[in-house]
């Protein structure tokens, strides 16, 4: 039967019903009758699309604020002079194939490849000069001679000049022709085709736009060229490329932090628009290399192992996959694929002799590596017998080196999270005063030579060599409320409950005063009284018990003196109920038994829930104990709890754990006079909500591991000291929030902003917000529209499903502390002033944002937190705007300083941070990348659901 034609005889029509009616299809089922005829006097509506709804943009500038002290200032912006705006720069896309044809996958070897088409056709290509990005893009000033152009160039192998670039290739110490092929030496030449394709022109006037602030394709386009054009500069100078930060091959800026990994000093450089026209920002960068030199060195440090004899080799198996090596005998580069199986004594290979025999074959033997290298090529190895080998050949066809033939090659990134012992070294090795980072960028700018760069001659730039001259202004610390109902104004950013009096009038015009024991005395009249600071609200802790996780210290003595600390504070604390010992048995067992049998102990012995658990765990930094201790008693329990390391413990350190306890117990540590007396322009008049929201996501590598998503939210307005704080999990690596707004039905929402606003509803006198202040922290100038269009929009959908009429007006702020802006006071060897705000010069050209250093820069060169102000429906003037991010800076109830981002923000921060703990030890995270060898981009990972916190410590600022 013939299937294949869609007629048979007597169907013309294809539904086997000649006229249309009552016809059937073939399944012998009766069709619909024919749709009705349409009359002819009938006119068609038409058909509206539907419209798209309006994208948000990023408000521009409503003017410059004019408060406070105004201080001359420099910054690291050089300027630029742009003499050529007529031409135009024209971009072609780069295709390398290998002489089969097939694509070129490796990186590295593009630039190599277009530097010997330049070379080799510099006629061809009419003398231009290119940028080249290093993978599929490439500029020049003008056009080529002709829109696709196809070259054929052969490249030899050579060293990186990255890493000792003048060494020439030789034969490396290989005896014969068959050393030689035997070893695949990757010096040889290859054959590459090049195909350059035009793609599109751009006009360089965008650069002028890009000044004025009138940001277009072309602009951020022409602005990406200049900064390829850096990139490709360094590049010919061998550093390594990080973005826009560039890495000379020099130990001068190696610093050790230790496990095999050293960081390396470098330059960020980047051109950017700003209200004084283009300038080019450069800034000190630093990131994490291997260790060069000889690979068991590396090994011995990594593993913190005696000798090469104790080291973990599949742990070293995995370290040094891919990483590049050089070999004593010769002067090439290999890319390490693995460990031999077996040690160098007794690890075979076949072995082709000199000569042929009868059949005009090589003869062969097997040989030990061990064997080879001592016998035959007469290299004495003192340690390797024993050890693998280094395979730098395929898994089939393997190419062996005795290990400590071996040395890593510099400038190799390490791009593993560090432990919190190497972080805390590289911060502390890093930091530069502000004059000796001046002295460095001086001398990054200088050895640049930019002036030397044919493509920035082409475009007739130059760049000035003098720091930028600023003018910033120091606004006033806003004014706090402390106990007793004392006023008190923080000096140079700071304050202290620790030892520190306020002096009545009277007796700082009558009297003499003298320092006593630390304690300001005031003496008047020959009787002494004693003004000590308290917190404004605190708690009095009545049911609380210590829990010790084996941790070595006096507990009576440390319960004696954290009771008369909080006395002197204002905090009444009862003696414990108890402390509880954690038995020596369950020392060693896994974290999660050792905090169920220490509950075990608390419930059998407390008569009831206790108000708060004092937790001493026995090492100060990464304690496997915290995360599932946390979670225990806040999602399980509710019951608030302050971990603490019983090392070095003094009044300063039991001043700190008390404000942090009492922040977490409900109580007030300080808040502004403005907040007592509400007066905080625009905030103060009518109920106003302010929200910090930030992701914090899992290590590098870590695909498996999800983002946690933080909103902390304001609550009791007119209060803006308080906080809580709603925490979620998403998708690996995804800095969008995405459960903002949840809906699961028609009347119900599970989302993170109808649970803050019913919280601030609650907790607000049944207000519910007329404004909402956002702070956004961790967003890159390209995720701007995203949080202006996906987030916002999301918070705006939980409004109107509570509230269809309900129309809030929105601020849009985001803090970003990743830039490389810095500012130096011209002559002083001093940080600037907390407090200082620049809003000009160096600003965006049109954008709505300013830079603020609100904290004392103790170490280091104070970096500011750049503010860019997204939208503001609420309407503030740029000075009450700065104003209330400034005292914003001073809410922190974790210490008595003032610090260099908002309060909501940095709390947004650690309770992503604290709550995330909670899936450290889940099985989730520990076994998802185990199964089957990981997990691919197109496979969906299920994101693991945090437990909700306990409802008598879910409004509470846990996260302190």
């Amino acid at each position: 039967m013939d299937h294949g034609n869609g007629h048979q005889n007597g169907a013309p029509n294809g539904n086997g019903a000649p006229n249309g009616h009552g016809g059937q299809n073939g399944n012998g089922e009766a069709l619909p009758p024919p749709p009705p005829e349409i009359p002819t006097d009938v006119v068609p509506l038409r058909a509206e699309p539907e419209q798209p709804k309006k994208k948000r943009l990023p408000v521009a500038r409503r003017g410059l604020a004019s408060r406070g002290q105004k201080i001359q200032l420099l910054s690291n912006h050089f300027k630029v002079n742009v003499s050529k705006v007529d031409g135009h720069f024209f971009h072609y896309s780069v295709n390398l194939l290998y002489e089969d044809g097939r694509p070129v996958d490796g990186k590295g070897v593009g630039r190599k490849v277009i530097d010997k088409v330049q070379s080799t056709y510099h006629t061809e290509l009419a003398g231009k000069n290119f940028a080249y990005d290093g993978e599929k893009s490439l500029f020049t000033v003008g056009p080529l001679p002709q829109n696709k152009l196809e070259f054929t160039v052969v490249v030899e192998d050579a060293p990186s000049s990255r890493n000792n670039g003048n060494a020439s290739p030789d034969n490396g110490g290989f005896d014969n022709d068959s050393d030689r092929k035997r070893m695949r030496r990757p010096y040889h030449s290859k054959t590459y085709k090049v195909e350059i394709s035009f793609a599109a022109k751009i006009p360089m006037q965008a650069i002028a736009d890009a000044i004025r602030g009138q940001e277009s394709e072309n602009s951020q386009e022409a602005l990406r060229v200049l900064d390829i054009i850096l990139r490709q500069h360094a590049a010919k100078q061998g550093c390594l490329l990080v973005r826009q930060s560039f890495f000379r091959n020099d130990p001068k800026n190696f610093t050790d932090v230790g496990g095999g990994v050293l960081g390396c000093r470098g330059f960020h450089s980047s051109f950017r628009g700003t209200q004084a026209g283009l300038s080019l920002n450069i800034d000190v960068s630093t990131t994490m290399i291997i260790q060069p030199g000889p690979v068991i060195d590396f090994l011995i440090s990594n593993q913190n192992s005696r000798d090469p004899f104790t080291i973990d080799w599949a742990k070293a198996k995995r370290t040094l996959k891919n990483l590049r090596i050089k070999t004593t005998t010769s002067n090439q580069e290999f890319k390490i694929t693995g460990l031999s199986e077996l040690p160098c004594k007794e690890q075979m290979f076949t072995l082709k002799q000199k000569g042929a025999n009868a059949n005009g074959e090589a003869d062969t033997i097997e040989v030990t590596v061990y064997d080879y290298f001592v016998n035959h090529r007469g290299i004495n190895l003192r340690y390797s017998a024993d050890l693998p080998c280094i395979n730098v050949g395929k898994s089939k066809k393997p190419t062996y080196f005795p290990l400590e033939l071996c040395s890593l090659v510099s400038l190799q990134r390490y791009t593993k999270a560090l432990n919190t012992l190497q972080r805390s070294s590289l911060v502390e090795k890093s930091r530069q005063k502000p004059k000796e980072r001046m002295d460095t960028l001086s001398h990054a700018l200088r050895s640049s030579n930019y002036d030397a760069e044919p493509m920035l001659r082409s475009c007739a730039i130059t760049i000035s060599s003098q720091f930028a001259q600023i003018e910033g202004r120091v606004l006033n610390a806003p004014k706090l409320k402390v106990g007793n109902g004392d006023d008190f104004f923080p000096r140079n950013g700071r304050w202290n409950f620790n030892n520190k009096v306020h002096f009545l009038l009277l007796a700082l015009l009558s009297s003499e005063f003298e320092t006593l024991h630390s304690v300001w005395v005031v003496r008047s009249l020959n009787s002494y009284s004693i003004y000590v600071q308290k917190l404004v609200e605190p708690i009095k802790l009545e049911k609380w018990a210590v829990v010790n996780f084996s941790a070595r210290c006096d507990i009576r003595s440390l319960v004696r003196d954290l009771i008369k600390c909080g006395q002197m504070k204002g905090i009444m604390i009862e003696p414990p109920f108890d402390v509880f010992e954690e038995n020596p048995q369950v020392r060693r067992a896994p974290p999660l038994v050792r905090v169920e049998k220490m509950f075990a102990q608390i419930q059998e012995k407390l008569p009831g829930a206790p108000q708060f658990l004092l937790c001493l765990l026995p090492e100060r930094k990464n304690c496997e104990i915290y995360g599932p201790w946390k979670k225990k008693n806040l999602a399980d329990y509710g019951i608030v709890t302050q971990c603490m390391a019983p090392t070095r413990v003094n009044d300063q350190y039991l001043t700190n754990l008390l404000l942090k306890i009492n922040a977490k117990l409900g109580g007030l540590n300080s808040k502004l006079a403005v907040e007592q007396n509400p007066s905080i322009p625009l905030v103060s008049k009518v109920p106003t909500l302010i929200l910090g929201m930030d992701v914090s996501h899992g290590s590098p590598g870590h695909s498996d591991i999800p983002s946690i998503a933080a909103v902390v939210s304001s609550r009791q307005w007119p209060l803006i000291s308080r906080y809580r704080a709603c925490v979620r999990t998403q998708a690996s690596k995804v800095e969008m929030i995405d459960n903002l707004f949840k809906r699961v039905s028609d009347t119900e929402d599970q989302g993170i902003i109808r649970e803050i606003l019913l919280d601030f509803y609650t907790s607000s006198g049944k207000r519910k917000p007329e404004q909402i202040i956002i702070f956004r922290d961790g967003v890159s100038e390209s995720q701007f529209s995203q949080v202006l269009n996906k987030e916002l929009g999301q918070i705006i959908e939980a409004c109107k499903f509570l509230d269809e009429k309900w129309n809030p007006k929105f601020t849009v702020i985001v803090a970003q502390k990743n830039h490389h802006t810095k500012f130096f006071q011209p002559g002083s060897p001093d940080n600037v002033p907390p407090g200082t705000v620049i809003d000009n010069k160096v600003c965006h050209p049109r954008n709505y944002d300013f830079y603020m250093c609100a904290h004392a820069g103790m170490i280091g060169t104070t970096r500011p937190t750049h503010y860019h102000v997204l939208l503001d429906e609420i309407g503030f003037s740029p000075d009450d705007l700065q104003e209330l991010v400034h005292s914003l800076s001073y809410v922190y109830q974790r210490s008595t300083t003032a610090i260099s981002v908002v309060a909501p923000v940095c709390y947004a921060h650690l309770a992503a941070t604290q709550v995330g703990q909670f899936l450290k030890f889940e099985d989730t995270s520990e076994t998802s990348s185990s199964q089957g060898g990981g997990v691919t981009a197109a496979e969906a990972i299920p994101v693991p659901q945090l437990p909700r916190l306990e409802g008598k410590v879910c409004n509470s600022m846990f996260f302190c």
